[in-house]
């Protein structure tokens, strides 16, 4: 799965069924001899002597490289994989300032997964403080893959425990133990999986690039205007780079859609990196390695997803198109066709072709223009108006999508 979340609560964590419950607040007894006193809101279990638990002695500002990073400009900083480096400005997106040099990072990694069935993953809770969790994907008859989450506690004196019976020194050693036996897990942990290497941040300044920096690999679709090649940028970073067919439309028209891009930027939408303003023009995004999600519901690993996972799916949709409408623009062409996905199962929102900024909460299209009639709103269709109610319209046709991997909307 590869992905991790933070959790608010403790709604959806299992505990050992023969954990000791606090009378108070129905939370698992600590092990050992200690004692809890009630909360004057007799909610939350209290220690008069509680110490915080142990920290690391290393600065906030010192960090461990956890990969090899080789410049690839002339004020790029590299550094091997364990190197210690001392952060002294981390105020710039993707940026670390190292004296008067950048040194462009790859994205930090937030947890650690275990990509087997069961799957493990062990992330820090960001809602609270110095608190972990470990969730297990267990495979359920009825329900499918499921996550189960149980929460890691800490000891006041230091340690760690999941149930009350046992608890260990370190976060290491619980995670040994667990690996050994599952004494009371839903299954014991096995093998965690590796992580990408994530791809190194685009540079800043490279908003025009030159056509001989790019290397085309693979055609990965055609269409009215243009072709969508899969390929690689300085021979080391893959993306996606869409090409204008000579003739088919005005560069100008073209370009738009690229400074649209470039003014929205969300986790939910594909990535602009930088465009080739000569002849034959391109425009070049981040690479999804699925492609778009009408096709890859269709494919064999795409059609055997549950149904939480479609849920996910349109969820991280839903996400990308409430910021559209934060920014007041419309996208106008909303459906799976639209939507790309990457090998890690997140959906991204593309082709702004027709997206448009809108002013009093409407959008009247010009007379003669082309829409994807099975996915438009009425509204749309007979008075060319549109609005985000539109865009809602849209996704509604795109959650039939998705719920029937990939079917065509109306058939027959």
């Amino acid at each position: 799965m590869g992905n991790c979340s933070s959790y608010d609560s403790d709604d959806g964590f299992s505990y050992h069924p023969d954990d000791e419950l606090c009378e108070h607040c129905n939370c698992p007894i600590p092990p050992g001899n200690q004692i809890l006193y009630p909360h004057p809101d007799n909610k939350l279990p209290f220690n008069p002597n509680y110490t915080p638990p142990p920290t690391s002695p290393l600065p906030d500002t010192l960090v461990v490289a956890k990969y090899t990073y080789q410049p690839c400009h002339a004020d790029d900083l590299g550094f091997e994989k364990g190197e210690k480096m001392k952060i002294i400005n981390d105020s710039v997106d993707e940026m670390l300032n190292s004296g008067s040099e950048g040194v462009q990072i790859p994205e930090p990694q937030s947890c650690h997964c275990w990509d087997i069935k069961p799957e493990l993953i062990t992330c820090k809770i960001e809602t609270t403080i110095s608190s972990f969790s470990v969730s297990v994907r267990d495979l359920d008859h009825n329900q499918g893959d499921v996550i189960k989450h149980y929460r890691i506690r800490n000891l006041d004196s230091g340690g760690f425990y999941i149930t009350s019976k046992i608890s260990f020194p370190t976060l290491a050693e619980l995670v040994k133990h667990y690996s050994r036996d599952a004494d009371g897990l839903c299954t014991r942990l096995v093998k965690p999986c590796q992580t990408r290497m994530p791809q190194k941040p685009w540079w800043q300044d490279e908003w025009e690039i030159s056509r001989e920096s790019l290397k085309l690999e693979r055609r990965l679709g055609q269409g009215q205007f243009g072709e969508v090649w899969m390929g690689l940028y300085n021979n080391n970073r893959r993306v996606a780079i869409k090409s204008l067919k000579a003739g088919t439309m005005s560069i100008g028209a073209f370009l738009a859609e690229a400074n649209l891009m470039k003014n929205l930027q969300h986790l939910r939408l594909v990535r602009l990196f930088a465009v080739v303003t000569q002849e034959p023009i391109y425009i070049v995004t981040e690479y999804m390695e699925n492609g778009s999600l009408v096709d890859f519901l269709k494919t064999p690993e795409g059609s055997k997803l549950q149904i939480n996972t479609l849920i996910d799916m349109a969820s991280q949709v839903a996400d990308g198109m409430a910021y559209i409408e934060q920014k007041n623009y419309i996208h106008r062409d909303l459906r799976a066709a639209n939507i790309l996905v990457s090998e890690e199962l997140i959906c991204k929102i593309a082709d702004f072709g027709l997206a448009r900024l809108i002013e009093n909460n409407e959008y009247t299209a010009r007379e003669g223009a082309k829409f994807p009639i099975k996915w438009t709103a009425p509204e749309a269709i007979n008075y060319g108006t549109f609005s985000i109610k539109s865009d809602v319209w849209s996704f509604g046709i795109l959650l039939t999508e998705i719920v029937t991997y990939g079917r065509i909307p109306y058939p027959g």
